[in-house]
């Protein structure tokens, strides 16, 4: 009966979730309903699935609406209308227009529009008129004939206590006070859930509508299959030549990575072939290689990670570098006939060669089958109090105040009274359609038998579901990521062979575990600009383990995880790395299983391992039971299920009660927390990469690291490694440098990018016309060459770009507003005879390397030819250096640093620590600890040279200051203001 369902996604208009929906439905004695959203079809599959388990006849279909304008509500007769609707809707969004006064011809769609829009109208066979129960009055004055096109439209979008937040959502999308809202702007008061037997009532005096209504929805049935895979089926064109493709593949891959004659490997080959085959995985596996296969072709470096890393055929493919085989890592972790929802392959290519990997995929594959993976930004707790302040017309200062501190007294007054209402209830509604941050869709049907698709910025079109319904639904997504760790080695290797004339490959890297130069950098924590194990954190662990080998880096990169090292277990790995002696397992099986980490469940495969090994499920079950520990999955019933029939394993095997109990609450425990073996192998593999470029090449990798914008440290700690591994740090030039960094020999030249106000057309020009006619030859020559005007000129000066000339800066400044006062320089053409102009006579200037320092501070961020030490009005430097720290333990010493970073803990207790990482007058790094009573004392306050006084602390080998005291040391005053 119910023709006309909102839910939350009617974005920011609909208060109901799609469970609150069906529980209206019970509650109202409805059995047949369909959903309507407005210009979206996000819930659509995710609402008939629920509405099948609740015993309920659900159908799909759409509002659409210009702006606030109903123009007519599409209702699905089958799922040939449904995927009508979303053509139609994708075809609006992808041509970026309006809708027309009417709907077009759909062929198995009915149409209703709403009673204003009766006059003028011819209705065709599919199009009825919507009667909303106010409206049933003016009904009844219409003749009969109209009267056999209407049907009753009662819209639900809120519960009756939801109108005030109904409002407020309308307000935040009009970007509106509240009081400034129009009635067309939001919905009557009345579109609320009114009991079956009462609708009928109301509308017993029209009985033709009530006939109209059910013989409309008697003739709609929605039989979506759920249970089918529905990406695209095959990559050859049938299944047959899938499977000998993937198979001759593999083998090609096989002999490089295996040899011929590894027998293990061989039937752990031709098992992994057998489960993919028989789960219809084949064209997942050859799309991903073909995706690989034409980066490997453009010379693009990419990383094959998560759980794909567990499979040999991935391995053989050349999708990913890791060995599954040589790690112990199981196939079931990525692929088992009892997994629930699909894997999918992750694939990282570099930050700026993503978008080339998104054309080929999208070219590669069909039109309208192949879209991004959509996703659904939410309603979060500080942002629901600011936006609902705005619509109340809250000054900042209030709304900072009641985001800061609720609890404060001048908080309690009406409006803010209102606003907190409505906190809970609006907290995690959707707020608007994104995209997933990698996630690719390639379908065998069209996409639009599915959902609509939004055509957002990126120029891509997007699914309007996230990745939860697509996994109900039966997707498996191609995760197509980006990082900068990717490009450093990839632009490494160009480097190198543009400076050196040497040609570097990467590949292989089980070459570089064996490297006793990269085990040293990798033992002495050296290790910045390397992905992933660069912060102070991963150094500070890499230390305490006296990290120099791939297993323990495998280790280390799952342990340094939140939820790892908060539970305690991050420090018991570390004690029992150094002393195994010490160890004590709950069980032999544990010692067999997991001897690797000491008994430790580091990662997700450990608790398969020993839900397998100790507790007699299949390696299929255990991966279930992983994923369900870890919150993975809606329905409770499967894990029920499966912990029954572990416990009678374990009890029919003997085992001691309460030594079962207490594994099954560490691998409980474990599971929510735990990493991904695979995932980690494969962050330790490009770790080991970048480890190899900056063992050997250390200039080429900083140049590298710059160019793709560094990692977790700003550009300054970046240039002081360079400058420590013996690069000459040279500012940017005229005649010297590119639009980014640039290596000539030991010479590092900063780019043009590295100063915050140069235009980018001006450094085109600049290096265009230096490549064409040669070097600048002085600042005259350079204006008439480049046009460049007064403003930037000046930032080039002050920079220093042109110190070629040997003039300073004062005088070249004077030289340039000289040559520029009486016009606008232009560009002219090289003339026969170059006269050398006549220069004014200048007083001699004074030069004072200070305000060098402080116009480096301002043009690039940080001073480059010198160090914020340089600048202190203190010489002191500290007691001790950072090399020397260890040799200190349990001393109260001072030291100097310059602020690098910080990160913000919270205690057991709920306060607030801080850990500081400084670097001292030589470059070198220390760490600190700030305690709550220590930190609210002597706060940390952002960039500085820093005093620090503190105990020496050492932990397994790797020194730092236990904060007592610290301040801020004052530097030199900007002489260029005196």
């Amino acid at each position: 009966m119910l023709l006309n369902l909102h839910s939350y996604f009617s974005l920011r208009y609909g208060t109901l979730s799609l469970q609150d929906l069906i529980s209206g439905m019970l509650a109202g004695g409805y059995d047949t309903a369909v959903l309507t959203d407005i210009n979206n079809s996000s819930g659509s599959l995710d609402f008939i699935k629920l509405g099948r388990a609740a015993g309920l006849n659900l159908l799909a279909g759409m509002e659409f609406r210009n702006g606030d304008q109903l123009c007519f509500v599409a209702i699905a007769k089958n799922e040939q209308g449904f995927r009508e609707i979303n053509e139609y809707r994708t075809q609006l969004n992808m041509e970026n227009r309006a809708l027309p006064e009417r709907a077009p011809g759909f062929d198995h769609v009915f149409v209703i529009y709403p009673f204003h829009k009766i006059d003028g109208f011819v209705l065709r066979d599919f199009e009825y008129i919507g009667i909303r129960p106010g409206e049933r009055t003016k009904a009844q004055l219409m003749e009969r004939r109209i009267l056999d096109r209407c049907v009753i439209l009662a819209p639900v979008s809120f519960r009756k206590s939801d109108y005030t937040l109904h409002q407020q959502l309308r307000a935040i999308d009009s970007n509106l006070l509240i009081s400034q809202l129009e009635s067309q702007q939001v919905a009557a008061n009345d579109e609320v859930f009114v009991p079956k037997a009462k609708l009928m009532r109301l509308f017993s005096e029209l009985p033709q509508l009530l006939a109209n209504t059910n013989r409309m929805l008697g003739q709609c049935s929605f039989g979506f299959d759920f249970t089918g895979v529905k990406n695209k089926a095959t990559f050859t064109g049938n299944r047959y030549n899938d499977k000998q493709l993937l198979y001759k593949y593999c083998m090609d891959g096989f002999a490089r990575r295996y040899g011929k004659n590894d027998r293990i490997a061989t039937e752990r080959i031709q098992r992994e072939l057998e489960i993919i085959e028989n789960l219809r995985f084949s064209s997942y596996f050859l799309i991903t290689d073909d995706i690989c296969r034409y980066a490997r072709g453009r010379n693009f470096h990419y990383v094959g990670r998560g759980s794909g890393a567990n499979s040999a055929v991935a391995y053989c493919l050349g999708i990913t570098d890791v060995d599954p085989i040589a790690l112990n890592l199981p196939f079931e972790r990525f692929l088992n006939p009892k997994r629930k929802s699909p894997p999918d392959f992750d694939v990282d290519f570099s930050w700026n060669e993503r978008d080339e990997m998104y054309d080929y995929i999208f070219n590669r594959y069909q039109t309208g089958h192949t879209a991004l993976m959509g996703a659904m930004s939410t309603f979060r707790s500080r942002s629901i109090l600011r936006e609902l302040g705005k619509v109340y017309g809250l000054p900042k200062a209030e709304i900072d105040r009641l985001v800061h501190e609720p609890e404060h007294l001048l908080n309690k007054n009406e409006v803010t009274n209102t606003i907190l209402s409505v906190y809970n209830r609006m907290a995690d509604f959707p707020n608007q359609r994104t995209i997933h941050s990698s996630g690719v869709v390639i379908s065998e049907l069209p996409l639009t038998f599915y959902t609509a698709l939004d055509n957002p910025p990126k120029g891509l079109p997007t699914m309007q579901f996230d990745m939860y319904v697509a996994e109900e639904i039966g997707f498996e997504k191609f995760d197509i990521l980006s990082q900068r760790g990717i490009g450093h080695i990839k632009d490494c290797r160009t480097i190198i062979r543009e400076n050196l004339g040497v040609v570097i490959d990467t590949g292989n890297p089980k070459r570089f575990f064996r490297d006793p130069k990269i085990a040293s950098q990798l033992r002495s924590a050296n290790t910045i600009g390397c992905f992933y194990i660069e912060s102070p954190a991963m150094r500070q662990l890499l230390t305490k383990l006296r990290c120099d080998d791939y297993l323990t880096l495998v280790a280390a990169s799952s342990i340094i995880r939140p939820g790892v090292a908060s539970s305690g277990m991050m420090g018991e790995f570390i004690k029992r790395h150094h002393d195994p002696t010490s160890v004590v397992y709950p069980h032999p099986i544990f010692k067999d299983q997991l001897e690797e980490t000491y008994g430790v469940m580091v990662y997700q495969e450990d608790v398969m391992k020993i839900a397998n090994a100790y507790g007699g499920l299949d390696m299929a079950d255990a991966d279930v039971l992983r994923r369900m520990m870890s919150g993975k999955f809606r329905s409770k019933d499967h894990l029920i299920e499966i912990e029954d029939k572990f416990f009678l394993n374990c009890k029919s095997k003997g085992y001691d009660e309460k030594i079962t109990n207490e594994i099954w609450r560490q691998m409980e425990s474990f599971a929510g927390y735990s990493f991904n073996k695979a995932h980690s192998a494969s962050f330790a593999v490009e770790s080991y990469q970048s480890l190899f470029l900056k063992t050997y090449y250390p200039l080429e990798f900083m140049v590298a690291v710059l160019n793709n914008y560094g990692g977790f440290y700003n550009r300054k700690v970046y240039i002081n490694e360079a400058r420590i591994s013996g690069a000459n740090i040279c500012l940017p030039c005229v005649n010297y440098s590119a639009s980014n960094t640039s290596i000539k020999g030991k010479d590092l030249y900063l780019g043009f990018d590295c100063l915050l106000n140069l235009e980018s057309n001006l450094v085109v020009k600049i290096i265009e016309e230096r490549e064409r006619r040669g070097a600048y030859r002085g600042l005259e020559d350079f204006i008439k060459r480049t046009a460049a005007g007064l403003e930037q000129l000046v930032i080039l000066i002050r920079i220093g770009a042109f110190r070629f000339t040997g003039a300073g800066k004062k005088q070249l400044l004077w030289e340039a507003h000289l040559l520029l006062s009486k016009q606008k320089p232009k560009v002219v053409g090289q003339a026969l005879f170059e006269i050398e102009p006549r220069k004014p006579k200048l007083p001699a200037f004074d030069e004072n390397i200070l305000e060098d320092y402080y116009d480096e501070i301002e043009l690039i961020g940080f001073c480059v030819t010198g160090t914020l030490f340089d600048m202190a009005r203190s010489e002191y430097r500290g007691d001790v250096m950072s090399t020397d720290l260890a040799q200190h333990e349990g001393k109260i010493v001072r030291m100097v640093g310059d602020f690098v970073c910080e990160k913000f803990v919270k205690t057991k207790r709920g306060d607030l620590m801080k850990f500081g990482t400084f670097l001292d007058c030589k470059g070198k790094f220390f760490d600190t600890v700030h305690f709550p009573q220590t930190l609210a004392k002597y706060p940390l306050r952002g960039a500085g040279i820093y005093l620090v006084e503190g105990k020496v602390i050492m932990e397994y080998g790797c020194p730092s200051l236990e904060v007592i005291r610290c301040g801020k040391m004052p530097l030199k005053s900007d002489p260029r203001s005196g």
